[in-house]
Parts: C-alpha cells; sequence; structure tokens
C-alpha cells in the first residue's frame, strides 16, 4: 500500500453523482484548464468549485468583520468610509 500523504475527512471521501449542464464557452474553459494541469475535467469542476465556495466564504467573513467595524466605530468620517466600502462589497462598484 502506497499512501499519498493526503488525509481525508470523513466528509470529503463520501461523494455524490451529481448532473449539470454548463455553458459551452464554461465547459470549453474547464477542458482547457484540466488539460493544462492533466486532470479530469470532472476533478477540475471539483477544485474550482470547492476555491469558489472557500471565496465566497471568506467575502461572507470579511462583510461580517467590516459590519461589526461599522456598528463599533465613533468617528464619523470613519463610519462614512465603512458605510461606502459596505455598499460596494453589497452593491458592487
Amino acid at each position: 500500500m502506497v499512501h499519498s500523504g493526503v488525509v481525508r475527512t470523513e466528509t470529503e471521501a463520501k461523494t455524490v453523482r451529481q448532473s449539470i449542464s454548463l455553458p459551452v464557452k464554461t465547459a470549453m474553459q474547464v477542458r482547457t484548464m484540466a488539460k493544462s494541469r492533466r486532470l479530469s475535467a470532472t476533478r477540475m469542476l471539483v477544485e474550482l468549485i470547492g476555491k469558489g465556495i472557500e471565496a465566497e466564504e471568506r467575502k461572507q467573513r470579511e462583510f461580517f468583520d467590516l459590519a461589526e467595524r461599522f456598528r463599533t466605530e465613533r468617528d464619523p468620517k470613519e463610519i462614512k468610509r465603512l458605510g461606502n466600502q459596505m455598499g460596494r462589497m453589497v452593491f458592487g462598484g
């Protein structure tokens, strides 16, 4: 038996088969990325989805940290700046 050095948690070891439809352009990008990294398109999708989830969670944590700073701030100028920053996070810009 060869150990790869990768330890999987119990939830990572279990899988769920999922069928999705991708726009042609996206599917082509996934295949190109997978080929360049010598991965299957499925494995590439798993990695991209995982990174997307991490990014979304990070964005949410950053927003709540900013909201907490906004809530506790006393300086009116800093409150305005933080409020504007929150607005950009919510509405873009």
